[in-house]
């Protein structure tokens, strides 16, 4: 053994079959041809063959632009918004004489819009930047002619590259493992980076490059990879390396870019994909774009006021080439100041259709501010602020864990706020996911004591239960005494009988099977012992927390699994002759891995006595049809245990095993060895197959049962949520009577409520069943289904008439059946009907598919909770994905737009924040369009009033700074801090959730109503104001305001209004809404007295018109005090009735 090695003495994470070294056979037929064409020659990049392949290089580029294309890239990102194409067009007219303004006071609301949004993303780009530059430039010890190692940048790495990685590095690209510190060839992985777990997974070389340890032996190792292409998948890898003989390769040997090297001093590796070609750059796609219900309807009202933009401009021109007409007929020339008699490229008053087309141009331009160019860009950055209010939020924050809730995008905060419908996995979701075992059947007896927590609050709920648990006096309290005691507790282990505990089940009469039934939870599994280096205790890494409860449950009880290696697995057992402890060792020679579909795992071993066994635990669904004939001596009493347990909230696997005779295990090899090493699209469906076939015949031992506690709060933020009116479903994979109950524990259930429960549980289908016609199983299946359906839906109606909640069950056979297209539509009818639903035994793909209709069915907004990979597809299919960063790893999270560490957080992200987000987004969206067409119509009053002649009201800069300074900050800080009502008030009436829901905020109803007032304020404002200063001896020398004069004063109106009426409609204020609000109008002022004091060649018609003609004049003021009241009145007047008629709505 080379000096410095250590030896691997535990194994975790099997890949299937990974402890036979399998020759290569020939049908490895797919290497080389279309998907399978990479070619790596190891060690010698630099051969002319290899320079010829042309592979990428290992530099990563993550950002979204370079230097030279950021201007025109960033440029037509912005330019896919209508708005901004419109402004840009009008930009470019304004060069022309046909533009009412200067071309300046156009382009710069443009390109300040246009430049913000740049900056921000040019700021992103550049974070990404620095982190590709950090990653591309870290140091990596690479193989060199010279026969050394030699640190490289990761950039430099090339396909083919010897790399050395030491302990806590990160791998610069996709190696092989080629060996490692320890003898055995493992080490220890963490791929955080790439999938969010962070339990350690091992990887293993294989044994014909597990000797390669230091420079020497690098110098003549030369060999060929003949794999895959790159592609996305993280958890496959096939292809064969040719050294020595051809030897298949698997993702067991793969260790890829990103991930780092944990508990293992080195390993060498050679480089397989660089760079882009990588898996985790493969994956380095963007998530489902979402976009929330309001951000839609948001589209159809830009399209509105386009349309009423064409129309107001369409009116102008209209009466403008009429009245043109009328005036060149007539030759009397009433409209003299318009110059009639004068022609230029754009006027020619003999050609009135014409000039009144042209004028139509003029009008788009001059009545564009009606459309909110500066809306987009507000509403980003107030929903960025909106979910730094999320992430932190300490009520959220998960103290146990050190995990804050995460709004992992800002595109869909308001949309919390109109959740109508949750579906939500059970398991890690509702439930902790920490496993305990607690109960088993062995033999046909039934083991352990104790009450599980569905089983208390049943017995809470029945009139004549015993009292609370924990009560001294309760029978309850005494009988969950029986469990282990706190002091002594064990993780994973919560069993108490005293039958079987303390080596007492040698005595037991069928002691040979309770022997069998522990060793099969010892040995059947994949955990990794591991050793306290400090204290000496024992533990276990496990894929799932199922797993560790077993194995810590069988060292508990006798059979102390400590020690495992690529090829065996060796416990401590209690000898039932001697009552002692000996070291047992089995070697291991196959692992067939637990899938969804298998629904099973087992494991291929050779104990001491040369018995070949295979060790199984699995469903009920699928083990049972599997025992032999003579296996079947306790089937009776174990189903009745299991559908006890099931009613106890357990969850429950069947154990069983066979014993396997020489010539049957080695044909079984040939056959499977074959299916291993196929290179083939098919070769998992081949694997699965080959174990099908010796996955028989089992002779039945027990049933485990474990329990998974509900979360803390469960119950109740449920109950909070069904009062706030939000439907709640609950998809899980559990067994039907273990979904019931766990309802009625975490109160989805209640004991008033008509149960509706469809199952395919019954005589008839299990006849059929049995006679294997599956043509006949089918149709008499859906015939079932549909019946079920259509009693349920009349249940509901009559339950609906005594005002009797219902309640949907329905398992996954049944499901599958309802989801098919001539039955959904009947299906969702009568779970929308229902106060409560829940899916038992789903899949991945139902529980995706239940999703899209009820998103679809239903047109409401839907939200998704789960904590596992199985809940990705539901994540992303509904339009809120909440992931939930528990046990089963980041997965859920990563695909997720939300992130909680705990159930009961959802209560307060949906009816406190997502009230206030939706509220605040409805009325920010609804004060913008009001400002806007306050103005804009103004401008449309002026120009009736002046005969459409093209004249602007307002001063250039005036127009363009009043969506950029004097209005944006107050609609802002709506968005930010307005608050109807506290976090407190939001909880204790979650009625108010039901706003959102309906929609009431942002009804076509409450959006007409605003551009209504809209209309109306500027109407007041223009009527007003010229009513009040025009031919009124408005300066000291007596002469009367002309139009310099008028806009100012029009214009001080408005600024005045819109701000005031943001102020009435505040609920909340704080000193920053106070700042905006009042500023903005002072900043008005503050801009007039600088600008006009600037010569008039560049104020124009602003030149001291402040300083000298309005502010000394009591009639400015009187005027301006006396419109904004009369402006607003309108809105009074609206509130007041409402309060009175409608005060639900006020």
């Amino acid at each position: 053994m080379p000096r410095g090695r250590t030896r691997g003495i535990r194994f975790s994470k099997l890949y299937s079959f990974s402890c036979i070294r399998s020759i290569f056979e020939d049908d490895h037929s797919q290497i080389g041809q279309r998907g399978y064409s990479r070619v790596v020659y190891c060690n010698d990049p630099d051969n002319p063959e290899a320079i010829q392949l042309n592979y990428r290089g290992n530099y990563v580029s993550t950002t979204k632009y370079t230097a030279a294309n950021f201007i025109p890239k960033s440029l037509f990102e912005q330019f896919r918004r209508v708005a901004n194409i419109y402004f840009l067009v009008v930009a470019c007219v304004s060069f022309s004489p046909l533009a009412p303004y200067t071309a300046g006071s156009i382009l710069f609301p443009l390109v300040a819009v246009i430049g913000l949004t740049m900056m921000k993303e040019a700021v992103e780009d550049w974070r990404r930047r620095r982190q590709d530059i950090e990653a591309n430039n870290r140091k990596v010890k690479r193989y060199g002619t010279d026969y050394t190692f030699h640190e490289t940048k990761w950039k430099n790495l090339r396909v083919g590259d010897l790399v050395k990685i030491e302990k806590d590095e990160f791998f610069p690209a996709d190696l092989l493992l080629l060996s490692s510190s320890y003898e055995d060839g493992i080490c220890y992985v963490e791929t955080m980076n790439l999938d969010g777990e962070t339990n350690l997974k091992v990887k293993q070389s294989l044994p014909v490059t597990s000797e390669l340890q230091d420079e020497r032996s690098f110098q003549k190792f030369k060999a060929l990879i003949k794999c895959e292409d790159p592609n996305e998948n993280l958890y496959s890898f096939v292809g064969s390396l040719f050294y020595n003989g051809t030897h298949p390769l698997s993702p067991h040997q793969i260790l890829l870019r990103d991930s780092k090297l944990r508990n293992t001093e080195y390993i060498y590796g050679v480089v397989v994909f660089t760079g882009h070609d990588t898996k985790v750059m493969q994956n380095a796609t963007e998530p489902p774009s979402k976009r929330s219900k309001i951000e839609r309807k948001m589209d159809k009202i830009i399209y509105i006021l386009f349309s009423t933009l064409i129309l107001i401009s369409s009116i102008g021109s209209i009466f403008f080439g009429i009245k043109m007409r009328e005036d060149i007929s007539g030759g009397n020339y009433k409209r003299w100041y318009l110059r009639p008699d004068s022609s230029t490229i754009f006027f020619d008053p003999r050609r009135a259709p014409l000039a009144a087309f042209f004028h139509f141009l003029t009008g788009l331009m001059l009545y564009g501010y009606l459309i909110p160019i500066s809306l987009y860009v507000s509403i980003e950055f107030v929903k960025i602020l909106q979910s730094r209010f999320i992430n932190k939020d300490q009520d959220m924050y998960h103290e146990e864990t050190d995990r804050p809730a995460r709004a992992r995008t800002s595109n869909l905060n308001e949309e919390l706020g109109q959740v109508d419908t949750i579906l939500s996995d059970k398991t890690g979701t509702l439930t902790c996911n920490s496993m305990e075992f607690v109960k088993c059947s062995i033999a046909g007896t039934a083991y352990g004591r104790g009450m599980t927590e569905v089983e208390r609050a049943m017995a809470r709920k029945k009139k004549d239960g015993p009292p609370e648990f924990g009560d001294p006096s309760s029978d309850l309290g005494k009988h969950d005494g029986d469990a282990v005691d706190s002091k002594l507790s064990v993780k994973g282990f919560n069993f108490r009988d005293e039958r079987i505990m303390n080596g007492q089940w040698i005595k037991e009469p069928h002691s040979d099977a309770i022997q069998k039934f522990f060793r099969v939870l010892a040995i059947c599994h994949t955990a990794i012992p591991v050793v306290n280096k400090e204290t000496g205790e024992l533990s276990y890494e496990a894929e799932s927390p199922d797993e560790a409860a077993f194995v810590v449950a069988a060292r508990e009880l006798g059979f102390e699994f400590y020690e495992r290696t690529q090829t065996s697995i060796s416990l401590h057992e209690l000898d039932p002759g001697t009552g002692k402890k000996v070291d047992r060792s089995y070697k291991l020679l196959h692992v067939l891995e637990f899938s969804s579909s298998r629904k099973r795992m087992s494991v291929v071993v050779k104990n001491e006595e040369g018995q070949i066994l295979l060790l199984c635990k699995g469903a009920d669904s699928v083990m049972f049809e599997r025992l032999s004939k003579d296996g079947r001596m306790f089937e009776a009493k174990t189903k009745d245990h299991i559908r006890s347990y099931a009613k106890a909230g357990l969850r429950t696997l069947v154990v069983a095993y066979r014993q396997l005779g020489k010539e049957e295990y080695k044909t079984w090899q040939e056959e499977f060895l074959k299916a291993k090493n196929s290179v083939t699209a098919d070769r998992d469906a081949l694997v699965d197959a080959a174990a099908n076939k010796i996955e028989r015949d089992f002779v039945l031992l027990g049933a485990t049962a474990v329990e998974d506690k509900l979360q803390k709060g469960v119950p109740e933020c449920i109950d909070k949520l069904a009062q706030a009116g939000i439907k709640i479903w609950v998809l899980t994979g559990d067994k039907l009577e273990t979904a019931v109950n766990i309802g009625y524990a975490c109160s989805l259930l209640r004991e008033e409520m008509k149960q509706i429960v469809i199952t395919l549980d019954t005589p008839e289908i299990s006849a059929l069943e049995k006679q294997g016609d599956k043509e006949a199983i089918v149709k008499a299946s859906h015939e079932n289904v549909t019946r079920q359906l259509q009693e349920g839906k009349s249940q509901v109606i009559s339950a609906k008439e005594s005002s009797v909640p219902s309640a949907l069950i329905i398992d996954g056979k049944s499901l599958d059946f309802a989801l098919t297209r001539n039955l959904e539509n009947l299906f969702l009818e009568l779970a929308l009907g229902c106060a409560s639903v829940i899916c038992c035994r789903s899949s991945p793909k139902q529980k995706a598919l239940v999703t899209r209709l009820v998103k679809i069915g239903t047109g409401k907004t839907t939200l998704a909770i789960g904590d596992g990979a199985n809940d990705v597809g539901m994540l992303q299919e509904a339009e809120i994905g909440v992931g939930i960063s528990g046990a089963e790893g980041m997965q859920a999270v990563m695909s997720s737009d939300f992130a909680i560490a705990q159930f009961r957080f959802l209560e307060r992200l949906l009816l406190v924040h997502g009230h206030w987000c939706y509220r605040r987004i409805a009325m920010m969206i609804c004060y913008f369009f009001y400002k806007n067409i306050t103005f804009g119509f103004t401008l449309f009053w002026f120009e009736a009033y002046a005969s459409f002649s093209g004249q602007p009201a307002y001063n250039d800069w005036y127009m363009s700074l009043y969506n950029v300074l004097f209005t944006s900050l107050p609609v802002i800080a709506i968005g930010v801090f307005d608050q109807d009502v506290s976090a407190r008030l939001c909880l204790k009436y979650p009625l108010l959730h039901q706003e959102g829901v309906q929609n009431i905020l942002f009804s076509w109803r409450r959006i007409l109503g605003w551009m209504l007032n809209g209309v109306c304020s500027s109407i007041i404002i223009f009527f007003f104001t010229t009513s009040s200063i025009l031919e009124q001896a408005f300066r000291r020398d007596g002469r009367v305001a002309g139009s310099e004069v008028l806009a100012v004063a029009m214009y001080s109106c408005v600024v005045w209004t819109v701000n005031c009426q943001m102020a009435l409609s505040v609920s909340y204020f704080t000193w920053i809404q106070h700042l905006f609000i009042w500023g903005s109008i002072t900043f008005w002022y503050i801009f007039l007295v600088i600008y006009g004091s600037v010569p008039p060649a560049a104020s124009t018609t602003a030149y001291k018109v402040l300083v000298e003609a309005c502010a000394p004049s009591p009639l400015y003021w009187v005027t301006t005090l006396f419109v904004v009241i009369s402006a607003l009145l309108p809105y009074f007047t609206y509130k007041a009735f409402q309060g009175r008629l409608r005060p639900r709505e006020s």
